[in-house]
């Protein structure tokens, strides 16, 4: 790296923290604070009640107060990784940055708090009388051996979780990567000489972890700055290290690595040496996690062992020991059970939540964050990527459930189930809506044929579906082409074993498809050889003739092309005994809620008798999500300010909605802001019919309605399931490009419910 490239990082990383405000934290208020009777309750007199509560019953506070949901990050700062003793100031941007990770990744607020306290005594009674701020305390960067001092006396005395994370978390990660390595090793912890750089306290936790998971405490080399820790050395000791002294002559790193199966490293820079590593047992298991610099680079290491299973602490190679991985996921689980304490129950079923996601199929949405990578479980994937979706629900539910099991759980969680759905929906926000779909959907076998099969993300839906679903995914692709992507994701599908497959290049049915398309086609122009031609090289078309005859009961298309084309052919071969594209609805899920947009697709400028029926279609699909319609038709006209333009088409729309007496709430023409503030409708038009906020609306322009439908997702972070193709019988959805795997999965399970289910 140029010193130029050094300065420009430097100064990002600079203006990062400095810009738009100081910081990477703020404290938002979660109740309203807008008038005397809203201070009234947040404060005096109404606070009195919440705090009597407390008085009266101690456990009340999770129910009144933050604490439940408050992690205390507490440092002195004089261990701060790479950066050594820099005092409890300089530490803050470092504790600041792990509360974000904890609000990112968990949902858990913090408080960072850095003590100016270097007598690990003073410093460990400070942070017991904070006990009434916190649910739990994460302590962080503390040299040691004085962190292991802190946290038994904090364990001691608190009724609190207490977690060291630079010992238990990088423990608890390197536990779960341990355990994948030997799987891919064929070996056994019982079985395995481990030799261990670095007797500090993340280099100790690890070594007991790795006793709780079964290594021989006789097996278990420990070498430090000062060479091997035997038996009656004084140099550098505490009763830590200690209790790993071996009755043994040898004395160096070089004299013990003989034979080893697991080098752990957690010390510094070249360490090991190439010439270490070819004396270990093969295939040589190398976590050298020395940051930046490991004790060995990995391409020197595979250089004398090609075989060699590697982590390392850097993000530039594969198996990167995170601890992020780990806190956050069993602070969700501490704090939700209301556990006294992390126990040993808890730490292993963290490791063991963590271990089983790596061999599972990985997600489409780590896949999506690290595109380019191989996340298949091996020797280069033995534990999840940080940004992995499944982390929250698995690893929070494991840890709760031992939680349980093992007594120290103050408020255990009745349905474990109901729980980790809970924390999916909060990592997948469409889950929650989707939920009545999906049930709807379980009740019928529907076959769901997509035309884009070979495409990554319909390839990742098509897994899920399999797995979540009973519905059958037939894709349309090259046999070849699809199994090849399957294993180079990672994806367990396979051609012909678990998908059915039609090949545009060579299918049985071809001639049938064709004369098909024909028959339907043959007097809007389409000759036998056009025919042909369609069936061989068009797939929307293609799964639209096997909808048409029986073959699958809905098309899913569009990952890529523009809409009107695939919608061309849709209309074609399956808008017929009373079939037709009524419009597109859009489903945006906000940080406050719902919101469906309608007609973004299928009609540029909708005669009002259309806008009726969209308005109907909209409101029959939100009873779909268990939601009850409130339809706002949207205009620039307000309550009939303009005679022309939009707003005249929406009122006749209105008079037509009127006179087929609709069995939903709605009113137009009105502005954005109207049908979303209640307050400013009833200014505007007192005798407005609706109550509440609209949670649908519908515009008399498709560019508005899209343009809408694209600010919520780019600017305001909304989330779409859709587009919805109103009017087809759920026989056919077409997507936009930017669909995601998950998406899909929701458009699959729309289109796997039967119309008899919500018509």
């Amino acid at each position: 790296m140029t010193e130029t490239t050094r300065e420009a990082l430097r100064a990002a990383a600079l203006a990062y923290h400095a810009e738009p405000a100081p910081g990477k934290l703020e404290v938002r208020a979660t109740k309203p604070l807008a008038n005397g009777r809203d201070l009234a309750r947040a404060y005096s007199p109404g606070v009195a009640e919440a705090s009597l509560e407390i008085a009266g019953d101690e456990t009340a506070a999770a129910r009144y107060t933050t604490r439940g949901n408050l992690v205390g990050v507490v440092t002195n700062g004089s261990a701060v990784l790479g950066l050594g003793d820099i005092g409890p100031l300089a530490a803050k941007p470092v504790m600041e940055g792990k509360a974000v990770l904890f609000k990112k990744f968990a949902g858990i607020d913090c408080f960072d708090v850095e003590l100016d306290a270097r007598d690990p005594e003073e410093l460990a009674r400070i942070v017991c009388a904070m006990e009434p701020t916190f649910g739990a305390i994460n302590l962080e960067d503390i040299k040691a051996p004085d962190c292991f001092v802190v946290e038994r006396i904090c364990r001691e005395r608190m009724n609190i979780p207490v977690f060291h994370d630079d010992q238990h978390g990088t423990a608890i990660v390197v536990g779960a990567a341990a355990t994948n390595a030997l799987r891919v090793a064929g070996k056994r912890f019982e079985d395995i000489k481990v030799v261990s750089t670095g007797g500090g306290a993340a280099g100790i936790a690890c070594l007991n972890m790795l006793l709780k998971l079964g290594v021989k405490r006789e097996n278990v080399w420990l070498c430090d700055i000062h060479g091997l820790v035997h038996a009656g050395r004084e140099v550098d000791m505490n009763p830590e290290k200690a209790a790993f002294a071996q009755e043994s002559d040898k004395r160096t790193l070089s004299e013990v690595i003989e034979g080893a199966d697991l080098f752990l490293g957690l010390s510094g820079p070249k360490v090991l040496t190439p010439g270490d590593v070819a004396r270990m047992a093969g295939p040589p298991i190398l976590f050298a996690l020395a940051n930046p610099v490991p004790e060995i680079m990995p391409e020197e290491a595979r250089a004398v062992a090609p075989d060699a299973i590697i982590a390392t602490g850097r993000s530039d190679y594969p198996n990167q020991v995170n601890n992020v991985l780990c806190f956050p996921f069993i602070f969700r689980g501490a704090l939700d059970a209301g556990a006294t304490e992390i126990n040993d129950a808890m730490q292993i079923a963290c490791i063991e939540g963590i271990a089983e996601i790596a061999r599972q199929t990985t997600s489409a949405e780590t896949a999506a964050a690290y595109r380019g990578e191989a996340l298949t479980f091996g020797r280069d994937y033995l534990i999840p990527k940080p940004f992995d979706p499944r982390l929250s629900g698995v690893v929070a539910t494991a840890v709760a459930k031992a939680a349980m099991e093992s007594g120290v759980a103050a408020r255990p969680i009745a349905d474990l189930d109901a729980y980790k759905r809970g924390l999916e929906a909060s990592v997948f926000r469409s889950a929650l809506l989707m939920r009545p779909v999906f049930e709807a959907a379980a009740t019928a076998q529907r076959r769901i044929v997509f035309a884009e099969g070979e495409d990554e993300r319909v390839l990742r839906a098509a897994q899920a579906i399999l797995e979540e679903t009973t519905e059958t995914p037939i894709l349309i692709g090259r046999p070849e082409v699809i199994a090849r992507r399957a294993e180079r994701y990672g994806l367990e599908i396979r051609p012909g074993r678990d998908l059915e497959i039609v090949n545009p290049e060579n299918d049985p049915r071809y001639r049938d498809y064709w004369q098909t398309y024909h028959e339907l086609m043959a007097r809007r122009g389409v000759t036998p050889d056009i025919a042909r031609a369609i069936m061989r090289t068009n797939t929307t078309a293609i799964g639209a003739v096997m909808v048409q005859r029986g073959e699958a009961d809905s098309l899913i298309c569009g990952t890529f092309g523009e809409y009107r084309w695939h919608l061309n052919y849709v209309t074609q071969v399956l808008g017929r005994d009373g079939y037709r594209p009524h419009g597109a609805l859009s489903l945006m899920i906000l940080e406050d809620g719902p919101l469906f947009i309608a007609d973004t697709h299928v009609h540029a400028e909708p005669a009002p008798e259309q806008i009726a029926e969209v308005a109907v279609g909209a409101a029959r699909h939100v009873r779909r999500f268990g939601l009850t319609p409130n339809v706002a038709l949207c205009s620039q006209s307000q309550f009939g300010a303009m005679a022309e333009g939009t707003g005249a088409r929406l009122r006749e729309a209105l008079a037509r909605l009127d006179a087929q007496e609709a069995d939903f709430a709605y009113e137009g023409e009105m502005n954005i802001d109207a049908a979303l503030d209640p307050e400013l409708r009833a200014r505007v038009f007192p005798e407005n019919r609706m109550q509440g906020a609209a949670n649908v609306l519908v515009f008399a322009h498709a560019d508005a309605a899209s343009g809408v439908r694209n600010i919520l997702k780019m600017r305001a972070g909304g989330l779409e399931v859709g587009p919805i193709l109103m009017g087809m019988g759920n026989r056919a959805h077409i997507v936009t490009p930017a669909i995601t795997a998950r998406g899909l999965l929701n458009m699959a399970a729309i289109a796997g419910t039967p119309v008899a289910h919500y018509g």
